[in-house]
């Protein structure tokens, strides 16, 4: 089961990466809330699609006294992810793609950190070798310009912990609660704050929304609703100091999404990092593998 939340979070790391690609071609023409609030939108009319498709056994559950809603939960979760995503977005007025790629991705290293600050499992050596590697990849990837920090950097350090707090939280949760009542709580909760950011900050217009309905389309579907499903589902699984490595990937595909589609270069540097970031994650993920292929005992 624990290898099959690490499918899950992977899958959701390469939503989310191959997402980058279509904020910026969704952004072109409209202001980064007005963005969010379209995209978290349909993420909630997809969630509510799959809420309500799931009523039978939802009913047939809370008969049997074995549902326990996600909410309540969810709505702190949503505390967590609009605060982060609206440091980050806010951040990147004042600093360039790379650092916050990077800064915002220490969370592999905090999640560990809270972890075990916070009892919420053994964290192991490999873990911490899975996160320093995977780290080390990241500043390859993205770094490509000075690492002198400034306001928009302690902005972003800032989203970092918010996006943390998000990771221990589902992972203390998710567990124990509907996964897509959460998911859809937590998506609702980031739709009414990015509304009520956009309208007291941008100009929303409907020519630009349409004009991106197909970048808005693939992230608030795969990002927004079918991504944040699977990292909650995931996480019923995985630790959290191993899920935050698997996230982590999503950098990777990032990079790769804009190699592939926007025909972005990656540099040896960059290709150096992925490879770091790989070692890394299958660094992270050796006792979960030697648990399953034991090694033969001698006779």
């Amino acid at each position: 089961m624990q290898m099959r939340g690490n499918l899950l979070l992977l899958t959701a790391a390469f939503l989310w990466g191959t997402t980058f690609v279509a904020q910026q071609v969704g952004m072109d023409e409209l202001g980064p809330f007005t963005y969010a609030a379209a995209r978290f939108l349909l993420g909630i009319i997809f969630l509510f699609g799959l809420w309500h498709m799931d009523s039978p056994k939802r009913r047939s559950r809370i008969k049997r006294g074995l549902h326990h809603s996600g909410w309540l939960a969810g709505l702190g979760s949503g505390v967590f992810l609009f605060a982060a995503s609206s440091l980050q977005q806010v951040a990147l007025q004042f600093t360039s793609v790379g650092k916050t790629s990077f800064i915002t991705a220490l969370y592999i290293v905090l999640v560990p950190l809270g972890a075990a600050l916070f009892r919420l499992g053994k964290v192991y050596a490999v873990n911490w070798l899975g996160a320093l590697l995977a780290v080390c990849g990241l500043y390859f990837l993205t770094i490509q310009d000075s690492l002198i920090l400034n306001f928009g950097d302690m902005l972003v350090a800032l989203s970092a912990l918010g996006w943390t707090a998000q990771i221990l939280f589902i992972d203390r949760f998710a567990p124990h609660v509907d996964a897509l009542e959460l998911s859809l709580s937590q998506t609702l909760f980031c739709f009414a704050g990015s509304l009520i950011a956009a309208l007291a900050t941008e100009e929303i217009a409907l020519t630009p929304i349409l004009n991106a309905w197909i970048a808005i389309a693939y992230a608030g579907i795969l990002s927004t609703g079918v991504a944040f499903t699977l990292q909650i589902v995931g996480q019923k699984y995985a630790a959290p100091s191993e899920a935050a490595v698997i996230m982590s990937f999503e950098a990777v595909f990032g990079a790769l999404g804009g190699y592939l589609i926007l025909n972005e270069t990656l540099t040896a540097a960059q290709l150096t990092g992925c490879a770091l970031m790989f070692a890394g994650v299958i660094v992270s993920q050796l006792r979960t593998i030697l648990k399953k292929h034991p090694t033969p005992q001698a006779q």
